[in-house]
């Protein structure tokens, strides 16, 4: 029995194509819209090629580590080497000079509950206890007494 529906507008060379677009962050829908199809043919590409699947994951681990070790760095801070142009006495004058960017808490918060969540996570669970780790009993102060006050 043939096969129903359109044929395949897949080539085997999408893969590589699409393996370097997710290298430079592209999304699923970004790669639908390179290639001209829906993003519904995007993931139906990826569950029946496998040679397609594999690329886009490496292709993202890629863009995927480059993002972290930016924000890593805006985190601890970095340093770089830079060029300042200005004009003295109508002569362009370049010099060369190293700037630094101090770390963002921002970052340094984000790295941080993304990699130690039970030290850093915004939730923090706290139990109550006697100092000797036993529970605290409660009583009821406001029940009747027994002299019928």
């Amino acid at each position: 029995m043939a096969e129903r529906g359109r044929p395949t507008d897949y080539k085997p060379d999408y893969a590589e194509q699409a393996a370097k677009l997710c290298a430079l962050g592209a999304t699923d829908f970004e790669l639908a819209d390179f290639f001209k199809v829906d993003t519904r043919t995007i993931y139906r590409w990826k569950n029946v090629h496998e040679d397609f699947c594999q690329a886009l994951i490496v292709g993202k681990e890629n863009s995927d580590t480059r993002v972290e070790r930016a924000l890593y760095n805006r985190a601890v801070g970095y340093t770089f080497e830079s060029e300042k142009v200005f004009q003295f006495q109508g002569e362009v004058i370049r010099a060369a000079t190293v700037e630094h960017v101090a770390p963002d808490p921002g970052a340094a918060k984000l790295w941080l509950t993304n990699r130690k969540p039970n030290n850093w996570r915004d939730k923090q669970d706290h139990t109550l206890s006697n100092p000797d780790g036993s529970p605290i009993v409660f009583q009821n102060i406001f029940e009747a007494k027994p002299d019928g006050q």
